[in-house]
C-alpha cells in the first residue's frame, strides 16, 4: 500500500537509510519537540521576521513579550483532530501539540513591533531603537 505514495523509491540508499534511522531513533515525535522556521532579515531602520507556521489560524498563534525576550507559540487545538481519530486512517504523520520560540528583542523599540500572518507565515516587523548618544560633560577638578 505504501509503495504507492508518488516518487517514493524503495531503493536500498543512504536517505532512506538515514530518514528510517531517525525514525526509529525519535519514535516518530521527533515534530513534537521541533521548532518552527524563521527567517530574520536586516531592513535598515528594522528587522522582519518571518515564521514558518503553516495549518495554524492567527488565534492559535500567541506573541508574548517579556522584557527583552520576545515569545512566539503556536498550539493546534487536539478537540478536532481526536474527532476525525476513527476515519480509517492507514497512516498518519500529522501531529497536534505546541510550538515555541523566543528571540532577544533588547536593541528592538518594543513599543513599535507589527505583527502580520497571511498564507501560514506569521511576519514582525521589529523596529531598531534609535542610537542613543552617551551623556557628555565636563568633571571640574576641585582644588584645595
Amino acid at each position: 500500500m505504501f509503495g504507492m505514495i508518488p516518487f517514493d523509491r524503495n531503493e536500498q540508499n543512504l536517505f532512506h537509510y538515514l530518514d528510517r534511522m531517525e525514525r526509529n531513533l525519535w519514535d516518530g515525535s521527533i515534530t513534537d519537540t521541533m521548532q518552527f522556521r524563521c527567517d530574520v532579515q536586516d531592513q535598515g531602520e528594522s528587522y522582519l521576521l518571518q515564521a514558518e507556521l503553516p495549518g495554524f489560524e492567527s488565534k492559535d498563534i500567541q506573541i508574548d513579550l517579556n522584557g527583552s525576550n520576545l515569545v512566539i507559540s503556536a498550539r493546534r487545538d487536539e478537540s478536532s483532530e481526536k474527532k476525525a481519530e476513527d476515519g480509517g486512517y492507514l497512516f498518519r504523520e500529522r501531529k497536534i501539540g505546541s510550538f515555541s520560540r523566543s528571540f532577544d528583542v533588547s536593541n528592538i523599540d518594543t513599543e513599535q513591533i507589527r505583527a502580520a500572518y497571511k498564507n501560514g507565515v506569521l511576519e514582525l516587523t521589529l523596529p531598531k531603537k534609535s542610537a542613543q548618544q552617551p551623556d557628555t560633560r565636563r568633571i571640574q577638578i576641585e582644588c584645595e
